[in-house]
């Protein structure tokens, strides 16, 4: 019999275009921080386990600012993404500080997942719908060579205040996935969005109505297995020319995992629009939505002492 899904939280980003942890400052009128909506959401939908991939050091911090609120709720572990978490025989780089991106945080949690799963990040609201659509995929889905994808319309995930970084997707007439790319400056251009490739020397066009990544997947246990195979060739291929930043980002992995035919990827898009905490000024808009939402009865003003368990 398949096991519950979990839900996996990718927190152990450093939040440096944010100036601090941004994962754990309060955006919610009882203190509540971003990941405590999308747990909530996650547990509507159904959802039982939720696995913190998180820096090293900071179970502690995590358990008294979020652990201790929802531990009557659901079921919590921690994974700790180490920066000296490599295969043999690559050996860290003497300076490095910088995580080795979220392919590597999944990684991190290889010896916990035992089941389907679902993967967001920690500084992003993705709806309830959401939720939702991954759960009873991942419930009622047990190929091992198969996922979900959410995609969200680009113009629904920028913010005002600098530039985002997003997979923009390619998808084909059946509804799955042929190609994802990952752009890391992205801004509100008006009419369309625009990215660079060369710091701000030039600027190209994106349609707003674009379909684009925000991290929210659901995967096969089997995913661990595939991408842990493709980090080692990943790292040898790469690492020389960039040992300091290189990164193992996940809509890479998972593209790779397509070109190779290893993996289908269906996709179901949202339309609800994205908040997020990429730079502190997009925190009052975060907290004014919140708000509103609270307003609209999909959340109660106090997300856990008010929820029945």
């Amino acid at each position: 019999m398949q096991k519950e899904p979990i839900l996996l939280i990718l927190a152990a980003g450093m939040g440096s275009r944010y100036g601090g942890l941004k994962q754990i400052d309060p955006v919610g009128p009882s203190g509540e921080i971003l990941m405590d909506y999308s747990i909530y959401d996650a547990i509507e939908a159904g959802f039982r386990r939720v696995i913190f991939v998180i820096g090293h050091g900071q179970e502690s911090l995590f358990h008294e600012v979020i652990g201790k609120r929802i531990g009557g709720h659901i079921e919590i572990s921690y994974a700790e993404q180490r920066l000296d978490d490599l295969p043999e025989p690559i050996e860290l780089p003497g300076e490095r500080v910088k995580p080795w991106g979220t392919g590597h945080a999944i990684l991190a949690a290889r010896d916990s997942i035992d089941a389907p799963f679902a993967v967001i990040n920690a500084d992003d609201y993705y709806g309830k719908e959401a939720f939702h659509l991954v759960y009873n995929y991942l419930k009622n889905n047990s190929e091992p060579d198969e996922a979900l994808m959410v995609n969200y319309i680009l113009g629904n995930t920028l913010s005002s205040h600098g530039h985002v970084t997003r997979g923009i997707c390619t998808i084909n007439e059946a509804g799955c996935l042929e190609s994802i790319e990952e752009h890391f400056k992205i801004k509100d251009g008006g009419e369309s969005a625009l990215f660079t490739r060369d710091d701000g020397k030039t600027w190209q066009a994106l349609a707003k109505n674009s379909p684009c990544s925000m991290n929210f997947w659901g995967f096969h246990p089997q995913f661990i297995h595939d991408i842990k195979e493709g980090f080692l060739p990943f790292l040898e291929a790469h690492l020389p020319e960039n040992p300091l930043k290189l990164e193992y980002l996940l809509p890479a992995c998972v593209d790779w995992l397509i070109a190779q035919n290893k993996l289908i990827v269906k996709c179901l898009e949202s339309k609800a629009k994205w908040y997020g905490v990429t730079y502190k000024e997009d925190r009052p808009v975060l907290q004014e939505a919140i708000k509103n939402m609270i307003r609209e009865g999909k959340y109660p003003n106090n997300l856990w002492k008010d929820r029945q368990l």
